[in-house]
């Protein structure tokens, strides 16, 4: 069974900077396309990130480029979210997901996503 836990969040200040962690169990993340997503109250689930089995190729969707960076430690069976320049927009419930075929390619969309975390909420105040 895999499993997947986010860790990291909290409240911060505008301006502030958090780091995401997603542990994953049951399976080696070494060769799976990772990424993370966030769902802010009253509003549909947003794409944040996604890293490839590698950690060579990255994307970001435009509101976080500069400011987010998603990295992985497939020693660890780690995926992490590095998060800067925070905004009070960015609140929201950050979950991360993996795609279940070794070597598939990166995508934003969620329902290519087969395994997924509970979240950690983040609370950016102004």
């Amino acid at each position: 069974q895999v499993q997947l836990v986010e860790s990291g969040g909290g409240l911060v200040q505008a301006g502030g900077s958090l780091r995401l962690s997603c542990v994953v169990s049951g399976r080696t993340i070494s060769d799976l396309p990772m990424g993370w997503f966030r769902q802010a109250p009253g509003k549909e689930r947003e794409f944040v990130a996604t890293i490839d089995w590698s950690g060579n190729y990255r994307y970001y969707t435009n509101s976080v480029k500069g400011r987010f960076t998603i990295s992985r430690d497939n020693a660890e069976n780690t995926v992490f979210l590095q998060m800067m320049s925070l905004k009070p927009e960015d609140t929201a419930v950050y979950s991360c997901a993996a795609r279940r075929t070794a070597y598939s390619g990166t995508t934003a969309a969620a329902g290519s996503y087969d395994y997924w975390g509970q979240g950690t909420q983040v609370t950016v105040s102004s």
